[in-house]
Parts: structure tokens; sequence; C-alpha cells
């Protein structure tokens, strides 16, 4: 699921930037320059909602940027992130499944050299409409 929150980079007296999401109220994340803090946003703001998700919390609705409180020095962006490319990515884990097919048509998919499993996947992908990785 795509997702687009607003994030808050506050500089740090001692250099860099703390960055936070004023919905997201798991915590923050930091880094020394604007590029490293962009992907911090990113990673920290994507597994927060992938573990919302997972805990089958509500989402939040993100705030309008133009609501969001934030000092003159801070610098207010848009953190886009996929928590299904999230989870497509590093939830990959094998599933054991156990199915029954008539005894003839096996005996022809053994024939062909058929990969079961590959075969369920694209089935499976397709009858839900999933892009084939």
């Amino acid at each position: 699921m795509k997702h687009v929150y607003p994030a808050v980079f506050h500089p740090e007296e001692e250099g860099g930037f703390c960055v936070y999401f004023p919905d997201i109220k798991r915590g923050a994340t930091q880094g020394e320059t604007i590029a490293e803090c962009m992907e911090m946003a990113e990673d920290f703001l994507c597994l927060s909602l992938y573990n919302m998700e997972e805990e089958k919390q509500a989402i939040p609705a993100p705030t309008n940027m133009k609501d969001i409180n934030a000092e003159s020095e801070d610098i207010v962006t848009l953190i886009s992130v996929d928590t299904g490319d999230y989870r497509r990515f590093y939830d990959n884990k094998l599933v054991k499944k156990n199915l029954n097919i008539p005894f003839w048509l096996n005996e022809k998919a053994e024939a062909a050299n058929v990969n079961f499993s590959q075969l369920l996947q694209r089935a499976l992908k397709a009858e839900l409409n999933l892009a084939a990785d």
C-alpha cells in the first residue's frame, strides 16, 4: 500500500538533522545530510507503517503540510513509501501448502517437468492481479 506523509527535518545544534513525522508517534530518526535524512526517513516511515499494518492498528491520515507547526529553520517535505514493496522484499518466507489434483493431471505435469511451486505462485499473482516479480 502506498503512503505519503509530511516529515519535519529539524536542524540539530551539533550538526545534522532530527527527522520526525507529526502523524507517526513511534519515534524519530536522524542523519547528517539531507540525502541521508531522506533515506532514513523513508526507512523509518515504511517500517512504522508496516508494523502498524501487521499489528492491525489504524493507519493515521496524513496531516496537510500547511497545518504543520514547524519552526522557521525546519524543512517540511513529503516522504512517499510503499509497504507492499517492503512486504514483498522482506516478508518473502516460503509457506508450505498441501493441495489435491487428479492423478492423471499430476502424471502429465510431472512428465512435462512442471514446477508446481512456481506455477501456483504465478497463478495466484494472476488471480489476485498482482505484478509478476
